[in-house]
């Protein structure tokens, strides 16, 4: 079954490997590893992830249309794990999805997935709160897109 946010070619690969690491995932963004993602220990530095992360969730996003010019969002929280190392040349899946809707919040959870070692090489979260651009007070999500994020997510309120 495609997912509208998978590639082509990610899609062929997870239907091809029905255990791999990034069934269940409605957004699949892949990362190119860049040189300069590197450190001076010759491994993607972590706060990279935190890029990547960022691309990913906006890739999210945009498959949902939830940017618009009355609300924006701020990071309040984040974090990732780190399994093993990424060097250059390297291309991440970035599986990223909702785990958690709250009244002015989302919880997005992220797996990392090295295409070079087929292994996932590290895992994170972060809470975005969104803000109305003129009061700059939390602002609900409304209805129409939390059931827009929970059909494309396949989530199930709890």
């Amino acid at each position: 079954m495609k997912a509208l946010g998978i590639l082509p070619e990610i899609q062929e690969t997870l239907d091809k490997d029905k255990h791999h690491p990034m069934h269940g995932f409605a957004a699949v963004y892949s990362q190119q590893v860049e040189w300069g993602d590197m450190d001076s220990f010759g491994h993607v530095n972590n706060v990279v992830y935190y890029t990547y992360a960022q691309n990913a969730r906006i890739y999210y996003n945009s498959q949902l249309n939830l940017f618009n010019e009355k609300t924006f969002s701020v990071m309040a929280a984040s974090s990732c794990q780190y399994f093993k190392p990424v060097t250059h040349p390297d291309t991440l899946w970035i599986g990223v999805r909702v785990k958690k809707i709250g009244n002015a919040s989302l919880i997005h959870e992220y797996t990392y997935y090295s295409t070079a070692t087929n292994t996932i090489v590290a895992s994170g979260e972060s809470v975005l709160v969104y803000l109305d651009k003129d009061s700059g007070q939390k602002k609900n999500i409304d209805e129409t897109k939390k059931t827009a994020i929970m059909a494309f997510d396949n989530f199930k309120m709890i």
